[in-house]
C-alpha cells in the first residue's frame, strides 16, 4: 500500500503523523543513548532504545508523539525507552498544567517488557501509567496500535488506560501472547499454531465489537492521522477502567468451565445489563481458607482470623485508619486461572471497586486513608477466556484505581511478603509511592516465569540464569531486585511465613514510618529513582535520560 502506516518504521511513523516540516526529535540517535544492560548480554543495542519522540503540530495542534519500533526487541520496554516516555509525558503533562494545550499520542508496537531487562520494563511501565493517568485530567492521551507486532503484556494495560485507542485491521491487543498462555497453561488452553483462533480472539476487528479498542481505520497515514484528529477534537474517552460493574456483571453470567467462543462472547457482551456490586469487609470465620503468604499477612495485620468476605479472592479490611487489601488464592475458586492466587478478571475489577469506594468516600477529607497493598500474586491468569474477555482491563482497573488514590493524596503502600510478579505486581503493589519488602529467598520478583521467558528470548533456562548474573533487573530474587533502589525498606530478619506478634509489629512500624515519609512529598512514583541506590547505580540510566529530555524540551 503507498501509503501505508503499518510499513513504516517507528521513525516514519512518528514525523508522518505531524504538519510538514513541524517536527523536532528529542533525544534522537545521533545522541546514542542506548541500553547499558544489552551489551553484557551480547545484544546489540539500538542508538534510540527503541523508543522515539517527536514533538511538532498535529493540524495545527501542539502534539507529542512517542513511537515505539517494534522490529527492536519486539519493542519490548525497558529501563532507558521507558524513561524517555516517561519524561516526555511529565514534561507534557507540565505545559498542560501550565494552560500550554499539548496532546499526546503513543504508538504501541510493543509485546510489553522488555524480558532481557525485566523488572526495570515492569517499573516503568507502571511510571508510564501513572502518568497518562495524570495527565488525562487535561487532555486525551490516544493510542495507535498499527499492527506487526500489535500491543501486548503490560503495555496492553496501558492502552486499556489510554483514553482512546485506534486500530488499523493488522493489529491484536492482548495481555498474554499465545505462546506465553501455552506455555503456562497447555496447547489446549490456547493453541499458539492456530492462526485463525488467534486472530478471531485478539485481532482489532473482535477487539472493537467487545470494547477492548474504540475504532479500526484503514492502513493508510492520512486516515490515521484523520481518526487522532477528530479524537482529539472531541476529547474522546472510553472510559475503559471505569467499568468493574459491566464487566463484572458480564462475568456473572460466564462458566468459565465450558467453552466459550467469540460469536457467543460478543452476543453476551452486547446485551449485557450491569448491575451494582458491592465487595465487602473482610470478616472472621471458623472455616480455615487456602494457604499463603498474603492471607497469612493480611490476617495478622488486620487481626482478622480465617478471613472471607462475599468474594473469596479478595480481602479488604480497615484497621487503626489504614485500609489492608490483599489478593489472595482459592482452591475452589470458580475460575480455574486463579487458584493460586494469580490475579484474574475477576480479581483487578473488585480491586478497582474497592479503591474507587475509599477514594470517594473521602474526597473532601484533609487526610487521606492510606491503603496497604498485602502483596503476594504469583503472576496474572493465564487463560483463553481470559484473554477474549479482555483481562488486561481488569488490571488496568486496579492500577488505574491505585495511582488516582495516590494522586489524590492517598498514601499507597505496598509490603511484599510473597510474590510480586509480571502483570499481577502490575495491578496490585506497583503503583504505589512506597514498597516494603521481606528479606527471604522464596519471594520472586520479575516480569514472566523462567520456563517462558527462556521460550520468548528463545534461550535456554541456563542461559537466561547466566544472564542473570549480569544484569540484576533479570533476576527473580529479591535481593537483587533491591539493586535497581526501587524499595523504601528491605526488611531483614523476618521470614514469609513466620508472621510472629514481635514480626507483625515490626511490619506495622516500618508501614507507619513509610506512611509517614510520603507527608509533603510528591504524589507521583519519582521516590524509586530517587533513593541512594537508584541516583548511585540502579536508576542512573533513568535519571540521565530525564535530564537529557527535560534540557531539550524547550529547545
Amino acid at each position: 500500500m503507498k501509503n501505508s502506516f503499518v510499513e513504516l518504521n517507528g521513525r516514519q511513523r512518528a514525523f508522518s503523523l505531524l504538519d510538514e516540516n513541524s517536527g523536532r526529535e528529542i533525544v534522537g540517535p545521533e545522541f546514542d543513548f542506548i541500553s547499558p544492560h544489552l551489551e553484557p548480554q551480547n545484544i546489540v543495542p539500538e542508538s534510540d532504545d527503541g523508543v522515539i519522540v517527536v514533538k511538532g503540530k498535529l493540524n495545527k495542534k501542539d502534539a507529542v508523539i512517542i513511537s515505539i519500533e517494534g522490529s527492536f526487541q519486539g519493542g519490548g520496554i525497558g529501563e532507558v525507552s521507558g524513561a524517555k516516555i516517561v519524561a516526555a509525558l511529565e514534561k507534557t503533562l507540565e505545559d498542560n498544567k501550565k494552560g500550554e494545550k499539548e496532546y499526546p499520542i503513543i504508538i504501541l508496537d510493543t509485546g510489553g517488557v522488555r524480558l532481557q531487562e525485566a523488572n526495570y520494563g515492569l517499573l516503568s511501565i507502571s511510571e508510564i501509567q501513572n502518568a497518562v493517568i495524570a495527565l488525562k485530567k487535561y487532555v486525551p492521551v490516544i493510542g495507535v496500535v498499527p499492527g506487526r507486532v500489535g500491543s501486548f503484556g503490560g503495555m496492553s494495560i496501558t492502552s486499556a488506560i489510554l483514553s482512546y485507542l485506534i486500530t488499523t485491521p493488522k493489529a491484536r491487543i492482548a495481555l498474554n501472547g499465545p505462546e506465553v498462555i501455552e506455555q503456562e497453561a497447555g496447547v489446549r488452553e490456547f493453541d499458539s499454531s492456530d492462526k485463525n483462533l488467534i486472530w478471531d480472539t485478539l485481532g482489532t476487528r473482535q477487539r472493537v465489537k467487545t470494547g477492548i479498542a474504540d475504532e479500526v481505520v484503514t492502513d493508510d497515514v492520512a486516515a490515521i492521522k484523520e481518526a487522532i484528529s477528530d479524537a482529539i477534537m472531541e476529547n474522546k474517552d472510553a472510559h475503559r477502567t471505569e467499568q468493574a460493574d459491566f464487566y463484572l456483571s458480564l462475568i456473572d453470567k460466564i462458566d468459565f468451565t465450558q467453552p466459550l467462543d467469540t460469536k457467543e462472547y460478543s452476543n453476551l457482551f452486547a446485551a449485557n445489563n450491569p448491575v451494582e456490586h458491592e465487595v465487602q469487609e473482610a470478616h472472621a470465620s471458623k472455616q480455615p481458607k487456602t494457604k499463603s503468604r498474603g492471607r497469612l499477612w493480611f490476617e495478622k495485620l488486620t487481626g482478622i482470623e480465617n478471613a472471607e468476605s462475599n468474594y473469596s479472592t479478595v480481602l479488604h479490611a480497615a484497621k487503626d485508619g489504614k485500609e489492608y487489601i490483599a489478593i489472595v488464592p482459592d482452591e475452589h475458586n470458580r475460575f480455574p486461572r486463579v487458584r493460586e492466587g494469580e490475579v484474574g478478571l475477576q480479581e483487578g475489577f473488585l480491586v478497582a471497586k474497592v479503591v474507587n469506594q475509599i477514594v470517594a468516600e473521602d474526597k473532601d477529607k484533609q487526610t487521606k486513608r492510606p491503603l496497604v497493598l498485602v502483596v503476594d500474586v504469583p503472576s496474572q491468569a493465564y487463560g483463553y477466556k481470559e484473554e477474549l474477555i479482555g483481562i488486561h482491563i481488569s488490571l488496568a482497573s486496579a492500577a488505574a484505581a491505585y495511582a488516582k488514590a495516590r494522586q489524590s493524596g492517598h498514601p499507597v503502600i505496598a509490603f511484599i511478603p510473597g510474590d510480586a510478579v509480571s502483570g499481577g505486581f502490575l495491578a496490585h503493589g506497583l503503583q504505589s509511592n512506597r514498597i516494603i519488602a521481606l528479606t527471604d529467598d522464596s519471594i520472586t520478583i520479575q516480569a514472566m516465569s523462567k520456563a517462558s521467558a527462556a521460550r520468548i528470548t528463545e534461550r535456554t533456562i541456563a542461559e537466561l540464569e547466566e544472564a542473570t548474573k549480569h544484569v540484576p533487573a533479570m533476576a527473580y530474587d529479591i535481593h537483587n531486585y533491591e539493586k535497581l533502589g526501587a524499595l523504601y525498606k528491605l526488611v531483614p530478619d523476618v521470614s514469609s511465613w513466620d508472621a510472629n506478634v514481635e514480626a507483625t509489629q515490626k511490619i506495622e512500624t516500618i508501614i507507619d514510618e513509610a506512611i509517614a515519609s510520603t507527608k509533603n512529598q510528591p504524589t507521583d512514583l519519582s521516590f524509586r529513582y530517587e533513593t541512594p541506590i537508584a541516583v548511585e547505580s540502579g536508576r542512573k540510566a533513568t535519571n540521565e535520560m530525564r535530564r537529557i529530555v527535560f534540557d531539550q524540551w524547550k529547545k
